[in-house]
């Protein structure tokens, strides 16, 4: 799996109602995407969530690479070249991936993680795949994903949510314009732990 980010900083005095019509025109165009789990149409309006600029973005989560190579190379990408230039597009490859309960996605917040030169690859591997895990079972979360970025060695996390973040400590807030999931139901989804009627 991997997951694909690019976004597009905008003017201060950018009419957003541009972007709102825009994200609810096309984005019923990815609704049968091949090997495309969901894809995010993205806002961070200056003023608000935490935004000091107004920024369009969008995010994917492939299944597999095939259906990225494809929107690359059969003109997907066109207009969004045409519309605000050639984006730089972050990609990270998936370690962990799975849905949640929610079921309407107001909101994705994302998280950069560096990992330093001395950490054990291996545990911290682990921990990330355990944390997203963790991250899926909240109250009002569509789906969590981690993935790495193994030149610069980070750990990018996302999570869609129903839920409006209490403060900053969920990362960057991103209003959900249009999500469109083509596969999302096919996520695996972490079961709640059960109590032991034993242990109780």
């Amino acid at each position: 799996m991997i997951i694909a980010h690019y976004a597009h900083r905008l003017p201060a005095d950018y009419d957003i109602a541009v972007i709102r019509n825009r994200a609810s025109a096309r984005g019923h165009l990815f609704d049968a995407i091949p090997e495309l789990y969901f894809k995010a149409f993205l806002l961070r309006e200056r003023g608000r969530f935490g935004a000091n600029q107004n920024e369009y973005s969008s995010l994917y989560l492939w299944r597999r690479d095939e259906g990225f190579r494809d929107f690359l190379i059969d003109g997907r990408t066109r207009s969004v070249t045409d519309s605000f230039g050639r984006p730089q597009v972050e990609t990270r490859f998936v370690i962990d991936a799975h849905k949640g309960s929610g079921e309407q996605a107001r909101f994705l917040y994302k998280q950069e993680q560096d990992i330093p030169l001395d950490t054990d690859l291996t545990s911290a591997f682990a921990d990330e795949i355990a944390q997203n895990r963790e991250s899926a079972k909240q109250a009002g979360v569509v789906a969590s994903a981690v993935g790495v970025d193994a030149q610069n060695w980070k750990f990018t996390r996302v999570v869609l949510s129903e839920q409006e973040a209490a403060g900053r400590g969920q990362g960057t807030a991103y209003q959900v314009l249009y999500l469109a999931q083509p596969l999302l139901a096919e996520l695996p989804k972490v079961e709640s732990r059960r109590l032991d009627p034993a242990a109780a």
